[in-house]
């Protein structure tokens, strides 16, 4: 018995540890949270061993099972990043349709999930459905990769099958055992396909087609004899074939046509198809889904595939929000309800086209994951609108007529009316709450509670707390999209919600889907209601786009966008009289061009003026080639002009407002890579500073701020990732200490650069910001392991010594060291990692210690840091009751001390 006894105490052992393994416990989630997400869907199938589970796999290489019931996900499997991890095909074994293997006279489920990932190598995986771990795998190295680029698979009675086209000649089909990856026949089967064409074909289940002229041609891989199938189209083909789930079909140009008989259905733009034969014991069903725009309903109707009768049980309707894009029929399962009826209580698993995920169930939605924040482009952090008691004592203060009895009857007349609403309040007979207090959007003592507004790939803007995560509006754009060379789309804020009675106006600003012209989309950001119809589109093509600095008496900021005939146009076109001697620039990133532009507003209209050009491609023609333009944050505020030296004399900061920082990268003879870095005015077109870094290759992150520029890269020589610190400086002596001007040559600044070691990857860059700018700069590190780290300067100053000298430990400043250290301490996000992290955006709040910030990727994290501790704040522990004792005591003793003085001085009057 004494084994079992010290078991049971081991066992109560670990059970203590697990309780107190957390450090600072009661601080999670207290001023962060965390959203998790899986990505857009590419497949999704009902899991045929639980009723509650869904399995999916996503764009955004993600193998995910989400609950039926809520939504939640139970599991998730982030595959690998870029075209490694490129989903290919997803398989979900039907009942009873498992792939089994014997292994010791007994028979095993081999699997329950297989997937097909990337091309060179292909992995090949399968998966436990209850947990999501992997239970075995194999690759495939092609032996051509430039023809396994485009390969195709498919699963037929546990043989997995690689279909590798050539074009005009043949298609190669190997067949291979799905557990094992060992080939099913000694040689890859060769069928002769002349037609073939590269980007019209698909595969439709075991059928090969392709979209040729005005002819569809098919053939099936599986038959021992395969024929061509031809069907005849209408016109000739404009797209790329379409798959029908669950049967041989293809749908091209809205018609569907069958590929084992002549059936061809004449479909509508918007429809969306799915076959399946669980439902009716094996007869294959129709399920077809429209929308009612108008109306907003999702309507869905089922015909017998075989004589296309209609099958009444499954047909229903839902209500179908204006915020979800185009349905796509995924997967359906049904079962036979309790009742003697007999009737089908079906789910239905819908993608939309805009990102989200949908369950019908029994003609109602039962919830909806919005996806599309898996992919966010643009972010930011917005004032919330005053209370309505504040807003009255805002009114009264903006009225300066001058009257000062009237001034003094409001304010009487506001107190009355405050003291009047809050007995109203005890008694509960108050006024109702606006709209704005009811869902809690009102602007706090502190500023730290503020709408989040983000902008995805997907054209759907969210409002979201940064608080609680709730979202309090969504819109959706379906006909913008982000601009050309990896541009996102731009959020701009026009005016913040600081200027009352005026609300706060955005806008978003990218292009049209089909026309690619500039497409605005103007919008209340607290709220989300449109402002003036809100789309608005225009009749050219954006290159550059820009805020002005100056507002009229709306304290609205015009728009000034410039065209690809480098024409100037200002938004709403009264604000063009503000454009003052306005600078812009534009980039090319293929030829490595920068130009310059004056645009000035005379004779009431904007002429625009090229002023410099830059070439920094090259000798050769597209040998460099633009990778990052980073400029400074256009609210940042600079709060010390210069640093105090050991001697006590200050060494000015270089701080040129119109300095940005381009990274051109491109292949070399001796040296392969080349990335050069540049410091340029673009005002002047003039080169500050210019830096080259040998046999080195993105990824690149910069961050440019104040008078430094710090950037990550990956130096392919030592296989490692370094960090590039710069800091400029005018000297001991300003050129000009009250106005900036680039158009006075000022002298070339002196650069202090150092050189330092990171031990992990970087996946994003970005600085913290204060609304003051007195707090230090620290530096926030998106690391692809999900977590953020934040970096004092300390630790990044360019100005490290190698040895200690007094100098140095005068001013504080740390002797050199090539490693960067990243203890746990220093990780924001703690254990809350964000998966494929993309971005980091950071903006001030109402307190100048507190930083707040947003990560996004796959998940998105919000979280607020403070540079230089919480300065202007309280400790959480401190202790009021003592503080309340200690001013009382000493208010007493002041007046006890005062009436003991008055009598001594009385005393010393009458000697």
């Amino acid at each position: 018995m004494k084994p079992t006894r010290n078991w049971w105490t081991l066992l109560a052992l670990a059970g203590l540890l697990q309780a107190v393994c957390g450090l600072y416990e009661d601080q999670i989630g207290k001023f962060d949270w965390r959203q998790h997400y899986v990505g857009k869907l590419a497949f999704g199938a009902f899991d045929s061993s639980s009723l509650d589970r869904i399995i999916v796999a996503t764009e955004s290489n993600v193998l995910a099972a989400i609950s039926a019931k809520s939504g939640d996900i139970l599991w998730r499997q982030v595959l690998e990043t870029g075209p490694r991890g490129d989903i290919k095909l997803l398989h979900v074994p039907s009942q009873g349709n498992g792939v089994v293997q014997q292994s010791g006279g007994r028979y095993n489920r081999a699997f329950d999930v297989i997937t097909v990932t990337g091309v060179n190598p292909a992995m090949v995986r399968g998966w436990n459905s209850n947990t999501g771990t992997l239970e075995w795998e194999w690759s495939l190295v092609p032996v051509n990769p430039d023809r396994a680029e485009g390969a195709v698979w498919f699963l037929h009675e546990g043989t997995l099958y690689q279909v590798v086209p050539v074009a005009g000649s043949h298609l190669e089909l190997t067949g291979y055992v799905a557990t094992t990856g060992q080939q099913t026949r000694a040689a890859t089967t060769r069928i002769t396909a002349a037609w073939i064409k590269d980007g019209r074909c698909t595969l439709s289940g075991s059928f090969y087609a392709c979209a040729i002229d005005e002819q569809l041609l098919a053939i099936d891989l599986l038959a021992e004899n395969p024929q061509i199938i031809v069907k005849p189209l209408e016109a000739p083909a404009s797209s790329v074939p379409k798959p029908l789930p669950g049967t041989p079909a293809i749908i091209q140009d809205n018609r569907l046509y069958s590929l084992t008989s002549d059936h061809k259905t004449q479909l509508s733009p918007e429809d969306s198809l799915l076959v399946d034969d669980s439902v009716l014991e094996g007869e294959p069903l129709l399920l077809h889904a429209t929308t009612n725009r108008p109306k907003n309903t999702l309507a869905l109707t089922a015909q017998k595939l075989r004589d296309n009768t209609p099958y009444e049980a499954l047909d229903f309707s839902a209500e179908y929000p204006e915020t979800l894009g185009a349905p796509q029929l995924v997967a359906i399962r049904c079962k036979t309800s309790a009742g003697g009826g007999k009737q089908l209580a079906c789910r239905v698993l819908i993608a939309r086209e805009d990102g989200a995920i949908t369950l019908v169930q029994q003609g109602k939605i039962k919830w909806t994951r919005e996806e599309a924040l898996a992919d966010v482009e643009t972010a930011d952090f917005l004032d919330l609108t005053l209370s309505d008691a504040e807003g009255a004592i805002e009114e009264e203060l903006n009225n300066k007529n001058g009257d000062v009895f009237g001034a003094m009857q409001r304010r009487i007349s506001n107190q009355i009316a405050h003291v009047k609403n809050l007995v109203l309040h005890v008694l509960g007979l108050g006024p109702a709450p606006s709209k704005a207090q009811r869902a809690g959007l009102v602007r706090d003592d502190f500023g730290l509670h503020k709408m989040l507004v983000v902008v995805t790939a997907s054209g759907k803007v969210f409002g979201i707390d940064n608080v609680s995560g709730k979202q309090h509006w969504v819109r959706y754009l379906p006909e913008m999209t982000g601009f050309g060379n990896a541009q996102p789309m731009k959020l701009m804020v026009q005016r913040t919600s600081r200027f009352y009675p005026l609300t706060a106006q955005c806008v978003v600003l990218g292009r049209h889907k089909e026309t690619k012209n500039g497409l605005l989309y103007q919008f209340n950001p607290i709220t989300g209601q449109p402002i003036n119809d809100g789309l608005v589109q225009l009749s050219y093509k954006i290159r550059q786009a820009s805020l002005l600095h100056e507002t009229g008496p709306d304290f609205l900021r015009g728009l000034l966008l410039l065209d690809e005939q480098n024409e100037a146009h200002a938004l709403p076109e009264s604000t063009a009289k503000f454009v003052n001697a306005f600078y812009l620039f534009s980039a090319d990133r293929e030829t490595a061009t920068i130009r310059g532009f004056l645009v000035e507003f005379s004779n009431g209209r904007l002429t625009t003026t090229p002023t410099w050009t830059v070439n920094l491609g090259g000798p050769g023609k597209g040998q460099q080639q633009i990778v990052a333009i980073e400029g400074k944050n256009p609210i940042e505020h600079v709060h010390s002009q210069g640093r105090v030296l050991a001697d006590r004399s200050v060494l000015y900061k270089y701080i040129n407002p119109n300095l940005i920082a381009v990274a051109t990268h491109g292949p070399d003879n001796i040296h392969k890579y080349i990335l050069n870095v540049h410091l340029l005015d673009v005002v002047s077109g003039s080169i500050v500073f210019s830096m080259s870094h040998k046999r080195v290759r993105p990824p690149l992150h910069m961050v440019h701020s104040e008078n430094w520029l710090v950037y990550t890269y990956y130096n392919d020589k030592v296989r490692r990732t370094e960090l590039a610190s710069l800091e400029l400086y005018e000297g001991k002596t300003q050129a000009n200490s009250t106005v900036w001007s680039s158009l006075d040559a000022p002298p070339l600044p002196l650069v202090e650069r150092q050189s330092y070691i990171l031990p992990v990857a970087v996946s994003a860059l970005k600085e913290t910001i204060t609304e003051k700018g007195i707090t230090s700069k620290h530096l926030l590190i998106g690391l692809t392991t999900g977590a953020v780290a934040e970096m004092t300067w300390a630790l990044l100053d360019p100005r490290r010594p190698v040895t200690s000298p007094e100098k140095a430990r005068e001013e504080g400043i740390i002797p050199y060291m090539p490693e960067l250290p990243l203890p746990h301490e220093i990780i924001v996000n703690y254990n809350q990692t964000v998966a494929n992290m993309r971005g980091i955006h950071t903006a001030p709040s109402g307190l100048e210690s507190s930083c707040l910030v947003f990560v996004h990727g796959l998940d998105i994290f919000v979280t607020r840091v403070a540079p230089s501790k919480t300065f202007d704040l309280l400790k959480e522990d401190f202790d009021y009751l003592m503080i309340t004792t200690v001013l009382v005591l000493l208010t007493s003793v002041s007046y006890v001390v005062k009436h003991f003085a008055s009598k001594k001085a009385i005393k010393q009057a009458w000697k």
